[in-house]
Parts: C-alpha cells; structure tokens; sequence
C-alpha cells in the first residue's frame, strides 16, 4: 500500500512559487503563451527563441523573473550559454519546456536529405540536447519537470509532412524513454500534444484554406495557445505528481475522430 500522502497544494497564482522554469520557442505563439502561464503561475522563467525579432518584448513581459537569449535548440554551446545565464541568475533549474518546433509540408518525392535533417535536428534533436543540457540542474531539484511538445501528427500521419510527422513520432519515442531512465531520479518526463492550434506556424500566407481545414475538428474550432499553456502547467506542477511517460492531447477531438454532417432523422 502507498505510503504517499496527499499534500496542500499552493493557490494558483503561487504554484510554482520558487521554481524556475526554461522555456524554447518562447519568442512567440506558443512557447510565449507558456512563458506568461509559468510566469503568472510564480516561476522565474529563462526563455530562448532562435530568432532576435520578438525578444525584447518579451524579456519586458517578464520583468526581474525573467531570463532572455537568442537560442539556437540544435546547438549544444547555445545550451550551455542559455543555462549559465539563467541558472547564473536564479541559482537554480526545476523544469524544462521544450517547446520549439518547426513544419514542414513537402511531398516526398520533392523532399531533400538537408531540409528533413534540418527539421529533426529541431524538432528531436532540440529535445534531446535540452534533457542533455539541464540534467546535472534538473537533478538538484525536489521537484523536476520536462514537458516536450509533440503533435497529433505523431498519432497519425500526415501526407506531404514526412519530415514533420517522423519528428514527432520521435519526440513521443524519446519521452517515454527519458521518462523511464530519469524516474529514479524523481525528474518526470511527459509531453503535450497539440491539435491545430492558432499560432504564426500553423496560420501562414501561402495556405488560404487553413482556418476552414483545421476547424474540422469536434469542437468545430481551432485551439488558442494558452489553451496549451494549462496543459503544460499542470504536467509541470504538483497536481501532476504521478505522472510521468505520458501525454495530454489538446486538439479538440481531432484524434478523437470526425464528425459526419448530413441530413438529420425526421
């Protein structure tokens, strides 16, 4: 029989009061709605994204708990300088988002052996370098999370997104197998799934059907990103505590199934 007992856990706004969390992709979309959810939810927050374009906004957003850097995830020196500033400020490292990610839609037959390197290297080898990276920090916590961003399509394929889709299917794979070997170290690892999610690299100019294809989902609209960000709180925070090799889907019955629409019954 379990010896655990059930804690008090912490008002929302104090939940991860005393934590620091790093965050990649953070520079928009996504990864920024989840830098502002930790951040709100009391955590210091170091943050990275690749491109210089939306960083000082984002460093103003988070203020004297915030830590901000351009960040290449595929670059193991761009690790190390992220976390020697972060750390170097907070004294400290509990959770890891690794949220950066790019799409690619290519059929196969058009698709290069650089352009599907370059998407692994960010899409899985990101992940890996960020576990890799953080480990000796994530260690010294009473309390480490990772969360990696996977997608729906590392449930179900998708055409012309070889590139992409093996990716994530990948990213699913190393999850649970970092989930499994950093469990004696009381770090859990488990991953977010999004579904068609409003963000810039979901919603681009050279695809005008979009908005009309990703709402065919059940809910019949498309997710916004701090939808995502809730997720990623809880499998970060206290109330996920057991949980680790998992996923939380968030696609608004996207994998589910489909919805037929056609004359109703008399």
């Amino acid at each position: 029989m379990s010896s655990y007992s059930f804690r008090q856990l912490p008002p929302p706004d104090a939940e991860l009061a005393g934590r620091v969390a790093l965050v990649t992709g953070a520079g928009r979309g996504q990864g920024r709605s989840i830098a502002r959810r930790l951040l709100a939810a009391g955590a210091s927050v170091i943050a990275g994204d690749v491109s210089d374009e939306h960083l000082d906004e984002l460093a103003a957003e988070l203020g004297d708990r915030g830590v901000v850097g351009r960040h290449d995830v595929t670059d193991a020196a761009s690790w190390v300088s992220l976390l020697e500033g972060g750390v170097g400020r907070f004294g400290r490292l509990d959770i890891l988002v690794n949220n950066a990610g790019v799409l690619r839609r290519l059929p196969l037959d058009e698709e290069s052996e650089e352009g599907f390197t370059l998407i692994w290297r960010i899409n899985c080898l990101g992940p890996f370098l960020g576990i890799k990276s953080c480990l000796a920090h994530l260690r010294r916590s009473d309390a480490a999370a990772v969360v990696n961003t996977a997608s729906t399509a590392a449930f179900t394929a998708w055409s012309q997104h070889s590139a992409y889709v093996s990716s994530k299917f990948a990213v699913r794979g190393l999850t649970k197998a970092a989930a499994v070997e950093l469990a004696g170290d009381g770090i859990r690892v488990n991953a977010v799934v999004p579904g068609p999610i409003n963000t810039p690299m979901n919603f681009r100019d050279d695809d005008p059907n979009v908005l009309e294809r990703l709402s065919r989902v059940p809910l019949a609209r498309v997710g916004e990103p701090e939808e995502v960000a809730e997720a990623v709180l809880f499998l970060v925070g206290a109330r996920s505590s057991y949980i680790t090799g998992s996923e939380i889907v968030v696609d608004g019955g996207q994998t589910a199934g489909t919805v037929f629409t056609g004359p109703k019954r008399a």
